[in-house]
């Protein structure tokens, strides 16, 4: 795999160090398959991340909506929040362009970084030295890296690069899980409260489950409401919302 440092400089793969990163990286994603929300997932991939990865002192899952849009999620602390903050104010930076071709990018000194000048200056200001960000997916305008930061220019080395993307690997497997994992429980939440808005009509009017579906679903259109808010309504009040005014 090559790394794009934006020197004009590409390396061959690292030779693997004979330490246990092998193992340490076995045991996170064991410890990952624990983790019960989506949140939890990201915040421990990002702290394992800046553990294991030499050089890196903060970090944090940016995703970039549209390559323009930017959302940190788990960052570890306010120069991370403040990194993904500054691409989304200045349009610039790893993540807004070079992350989305290349699957890992390496910024070696943000004091000289060119490719980004307006982002690089606010990062040095901000308390950055240099950055280290791994491609995790790419979806047409819309992307996720593992964005780690260093305080220090030149943090990261070339052992820094084949840690971080074995991380970033089980960071992206770990990620579509943890996605899966959320629209599956909210999937099971709305279908539990249909049923719950279902039941009340059933045991009210004496009908059937089809029957109460389709009387929630015309108060749905009538009143133009999601049906999961109507739904959500006669579970939680054990009425249908109260009809706006103005409205027949």
């Amino acid at each position: 795999m090559i790394t794009d440092d934006g020197q004009g400089e590409h390396r061959g793969p690292w030779v693997a160090p004979h330490d246990d990163v092998a193992g340490r990286l076995s045991d996170l994603a064991r410890s990952l398959q624990q983790e019960d929300s989506e949140d939890a997932v990201l915040e421990h991939l990002v702290r394992a991340a800046i553990s294991l990865v030499p050089g890196a002192d903060e970090g944090s899952i940016t995703l970039v909506m549209a390559r323009r849009r930017v959302e940190s999620r788990a960052p570890s602390g306010d120069l991370a929040r403040a990194i993904d903050e500054l691409q989304e104010r200045t349009g610039e930076g790893p993540c807004m362009s070079a992350v989305y071709d290349e699957q890992t990018v390496r910024v070696p000194d943000l004091r000289t970084e060119s490719r980004w000048p307006e982002f690089s200056t606010k990062a040095v200001r901000a308390g950055a030295g240099s950055m280290l960000s791994f491609q995790l997916f790419v979806e047409g305008d819309n992307l996720g890296a593992l964005n780690l930061i260093g305080r220090a220019p030149h943090a990261f080395t070339e052992e820094s690069d084949y840690v971080g993307r074995l991380a970033a690997s089980h960071a992206a497997v770990a990620f579509a899980d943890a996605q899966k994992l959320h629209q599956f429980k909210d999937a099971i939440a709305t279908r539990d409260l249909i049923g719950q808005a279902k039941g009340i009509l059933m045991e009210r009017y004496g009908i059937t489950a089809g029957q109460a579906f389709i009387m929630l679903v015309r108060v749905s259109t009538e009143m133009n409401l999601k049906l999961l808010s109507v739904a959500d309504e006669l579970a939680n009040t054990g009425n249908f919302p109260a009809r706006r005014k103005g409205r027949s």
